[in-house]
């Protein structure tokens, strides 16, 4: 399967969107499917629920990037824009390491990089999202560097072990980055 691919020195970032993603799920076993994501048996379980129910709805699109170290040819992650409402040209921006041993050496930074150009110049996007627990010092961090603005906090917004947290919402305005 081929897939669109953004290329940093060090990543290879490969888009998946909501076809995609169906037609991995269509064409490919789920040990396939498992191997094509790069996912352990329990987000297998929840990627198939959420192509089960569906990728997008009137007004919500996906746009998930798989994030691969060129060096190992290893999935390592992925970062991509889910409640993507192109109407209101928004979208929030999710990202995740696979493993705490491609932390702190600056993959998610090279990565987030391109897939917010991707968003801003190919998905005409007004404004980016970002919601993260607020002990996320890691996260924070990313968000400072690119330049997000704190908003606030969204209250009761995640069910996390069976107990509401509360999120903190930033945001980065076309307007406001530094690249466009």
């Amino acid at each position: 399967m081929t897939f669109e691919t953004i290329q940093t020195e060090r990543l290879l970032i490969k888009k998946l969107d909501s076809q995609i993603m169906n037609k991995i799920f269509e064409l490919s076993n789920d040990d396939e499917i498992k191997k094509i994501l790069g996912v352990t048996d329990e987000e297998f379980v929840r990627q198939k629920k959420i192509y089960q129910k569906g990728y997008e709805s009137y007004n919500q699109k996906m746009l998930n990037f798989q994030i691969v170290e060129k060096e190992s040819n290893t999935i390592i992650g992925n970062c991509g824009f889910h409640s993507w409402n192109p109407q209101h040209h928004r979208a929030e921006v999710g990202y995740a390491l696979n493993s705490d041993e491609f932390k702190n050496k600056g993959f998610m930074k090279e990565a987030l990089q391109k897939v917010i150009e991707y968003g801003f110049q190919e998905l005409d996007l007004n404004r980016i999202e970002a919601l993260i627990d607020e002990n996320n010092t890691p996260s924070k961090k990313l968000l400072d560097y690119f330049g997000f603005t704190k908003e606030g906090i969204v209250r009761g917004h995640y069910l996390v072990d069976g107990v509401f947290e509360d999120s903190v919402l930033y945001s980065l305005l076309k307007s406001e980055y530094k690249n466009s």
